[in-house]
């Protein structure tokens, strides 16, 4: 039998990312929490977390604190019978990654809804959208907005629609580094934005639209607003959601790199399969919302 007190000491020191942060949370001192810890790890006989800064918890403690997550969720589904509800803790949380272009452009409307509704409160996990659904597989988070249409096993998965991005960049830009027009010379040394080291959607939009491999200078801009600035204000040319750049570039403060060659990233909503409310309800605000602002694919 798990015993819960240990399960949240060690929940709560990954989630806050320190054991100062987690004993405040808990209301314990921080010698306590890492008792707490030790003691799970001799009943399990596993390491459960490196205490490193930030503590990162090993597969096994990954585990743990996914199923920790997972029974808040369905006991947070309890407070209406006070006989078996445990202490207050507050509203349910739910721990979700999306990833920063979705965030920016259309998912906090559904985000707002479903809290507005429920009371309920949203940890969101920044990440790739190709790197979600890692983030389920873990069980670090309860539901992922993700490019991978596979499901995650203990997952239900639905479509969303396709984010598009258009290549664009300021007219002042675009008449200084592509007089000629955009060819393979020009993009190897023209500047290009990327968000990070992950970030391939400059260098997939090239090979859809040009055939060539990107290779050019770089900006590195880790904020969607920062990469939609940067291109307005002439840094570079990037990769940008059409949501966000639409009205940049009907009023001419943007322009398109190859006019009506865009990029359609097809998105996925993951999420687990509990049968909880809160999940269903944000489940339902997201896939409302997507209708509303992303591209409907066959």
């Amino acid at each position: 039998m798990l015993d819960y007190p240990l399960l949240a000491a060690l929940a709560a020191v990954v989630r806050e990312g320190g054991f100062d942060r987690a004993a405040a949370v808990l209301g314990v001192t921080p010698s306590a929490v890492s008792q707490r810890i030790r003691a799970l790890e001799e009943r399990v006989g596993a390491t459960l977390v490196v205490r490193s800064q930030p503590p990162v918890p090993t597969e096994a403690g990954a585990r743990l604190c996914a199923h920790v997550e997972r029974v808040r969720l369905l006991e947070s589904e309890l407070a209406d019978l006070p006989a078996l509800a445990g202490p207050e803790e507050g509203p349910a949380t739910l721990r979700v990654a999306v990833n920063a272009d979705s965030l920016g452009s259309w998912f906090l409307p559904a985000a707002a809804r479903f809290s507005a509704a429920t009371g309920a409160l949203l940890d969101l996990v920044l990440e790739d959208e190709e790197h979600t659904a890692a983030r389920l597989r873990t069980g670090e988070v309860l539901a992922a907005v993700t490019a991978d249409p596979t499901p995650v096993t203990g997952c239900r998965t639905r479509a969303l629609g396709a984010l598009r991005y258009v290549a664009s960049a300021s007219p002042a830009f675009l008449a200084r580094h592509f007089p000629e027009g955009v060819n393979p010379t020009a993009l190897a040394r023209a500047p290009v934005l990327r968000f990070d080291r992950k970030d391939g959607l400059q260098a997939r939009w090239v090979r859809q639209t040009i055939g060539h491999e990107l290779k050019a200078p770089t900006h590195w801009v880790p904020s969607t607003q920062g990469f939609l600035d940067a291109s307005l204000a002439g840094l570079g040319w990037a990769l940008n959601p059409l949501p966000l750049a639409a009205g940049h570039l009907a009023a001419g403060r943007l322009a398109e790199l190859v006019p009506g060659r865009p990029l359609d990233v097809p998105l996925h909503w993951q999420h687990a399969r509990l049968g909880a409310r809160l999940l269903e309800a944000l489940t339902r605000e997201v896939a409302a919302e997507a209708r509303r602002r992303l591209v409907m694919t066959a």
